[in-house]
């Protein structure tokens, strides 16, 4: 999969639906964590999409929650995006918002950490560091199996993309802390640019 679009129109158009730090905050996350995947997993001449469909995953979600990935495909047509990443950010989506199922490893990759994401921004921020950098699984599995801890992080999505990608959850736990540790200095930068 290639990107079609550049970086600066999509997040032009990210910016001109989603105006909540906390949102564009987890935009920049999944672009980075979607970006050390690729690179993880032997996409790196796809790099560029897997990091643009994270940014632009949830671009209908700030606006229009109840239409959340049905309006997605209608907002990413105003900067040309071609049906791979359409298809894409409509599928993580699936069983909550959209019957389109993730199809391609990079969707499935998406689907399986956009949730994981969350639970562990949340873990993170309850931590005097406020960071990845020093955060572990076995920490993050406490977490887990706390249902009342960041209650809106679904962990049956979670598991559910664990198992699409053939990984146990623990693997995904751990690689998802990678990828966010990875990006986690590129994030603050940009977020201090945008502040």
């Amino acid at each position: 999969m290639q990107a079609n679009i550049t970086r600066q129109a999509a997040l032009a158009l990210l910016k001109k639906y989603n105006h909540e730090p906390f949102h564009l905050q987890h935009a920049l996350t999944m672009e980075g964590v979607m970006r050390y995947f690729a690179r993880k997993m032997g996409y790196g001449d796809s790099e560029e999409a897997w990091g643009l469909a994270g940014l632009l995953h949830d671009v209908d979600y700030e606006l229009f929650s109840q239409q959340h990935c049905q309006k997605a495909p209608e907002l990413l047509a105003e900067i040309g995006a071609g049906p791979e990443l359409v298809h894409a950010v409509v599928s993580h989506g699936y069983g909550l918002c959209s019957d389109v199922a993730p199809v391609h490893e990079m969707e499935k990759v998406l689907f399986a950490v956009d949730e994981l994401t969350g639970l562990i921004g949340a873990a993170v921020k309850m931590r005097p560091s406020k960071s990845t950098k020093d955060f572990e699984v076995k920490s993050l599995k406490k977490k887990f199996q706390d249902k009342r801890f960041a209650a809106g992080c679904s962990r049956e999505v979670i598991q559910q993309g664990a198992q699409m990608l053939g990984w146990s959850l623990e693997q995904l736990m751990e690689e998802t802390i990678l990828a966010m540790r990875d990006g986690e200095d590129q994030v603050a930068a940009s977020l201090a640019e945008e502040g």
